[in-house]
């Protein structure tokens, strides 16, 4: 049997949440203000298009710009990981905390660090990215093979080489990994933050929404952040494929 392609595949899921969405609907006879049928959500988006798209524009941005502060930070200190040994026992627990910590008990903080602008969205996005990036390109350092190692050694490779022509390379596949986490993960911090305190985004919108039982704009407005979400994963994900060849993907 031939294989769905990737967008086949999207919509057939699509098609068979909507089918189901509307058989509660139709089941439950619930109201419009508690559970919209999937028509509803759609004709609210087609009328409001141009309101959520100006708020969608600033979550993609927040988005954005997390990923790439949070993948920066990541590597970074996957790098000062396993080079500099000394620091390895004070930077390895900091890591652990950056998880250990729920996002929602940081956010305040933030917020009053940082104000209710932008910044802070894209700090809380870049917390939530840095773990997955930084724990898998490690991993990654720390399981270069043995043998290419001592190869490099008797060819005189300095620890510098060593990093730049064999552990990185062979920490690609698993910085890859670490990525697609990261832009799973990535809207998750831009729009806790919207939630906690903001006058814009796609999580503004949707607890304004909320606030005023406008439930389809609020379905509307999640319809709009998993798009982007999906966006984002399968763009990173069709990058690195480009990017890395060699890895077999399943």
């Amino acid at each position: 049997m031939q294989k769905f392609s990737l967008l086949g595949r999207l919509l057939l899921i699509a098609l068979g949440i909507m089918v189901l969405w509307q058989l509660v609907v139709m089941i439950t006879g619930l109201p419009k203000f508690i559970l919209p049928s999937p028509l509803q959500v759609f004709q609210t988006l087609n009328q409001r298009i141009d309101l959520i798209a100006e708020h969608a524009s600033i979550t993609a941005l927040e988005i954005l710009l997390g990923m790439l502060c949070g993948c920066v930070a990541g590597f970074l200190s996957a790098l000062s990981l396993q080079m500099f040994k000394p620091i390895r026992p004070w930077l390895l627990p900091l890591l652990v905390i950056s998880q250990a910590i729920p996002v929602f008990a940081v956010a305040p903080l933030l917020m009053v660090w940082f104000g209710y602008g932008m910044s802070s969205k894209i700090i809380m996005a870049s917390l939530i990215i840095f773990f997955p990036v930084a724990a898998a390109c490690y991993d990654g350092l720390r399981q270069t093979p043995q043998g290419w190692l001592d190869l490099a050694q008797t060819m005189q490779a300095n620890a510098w080489q060593q990093l730049r022509y064999i552990r990185l390379p062979a920490s690609l596949p698993s910085l890859a990994s670490g990525l697609r986490v990261a832009a799973s993960v990535a809207p998750i911090g831009a729009v806790v933050g919207e939630w906690v305190g903001s006058s814009e985004g796609l999580g503004y919108l949707m607890l304004h929404a909320n606030a005023r039982m406008q439930i389809d704009l609020m379905f509307a407005s999640l319809f709009v952040l998993a798009l982007m979400a999906l966006i984002l994963y399968f763009g990173i994900d069709v990058m690195l494929r480009k990017m890395l060849p060699w890895v077999n993907h399943q």
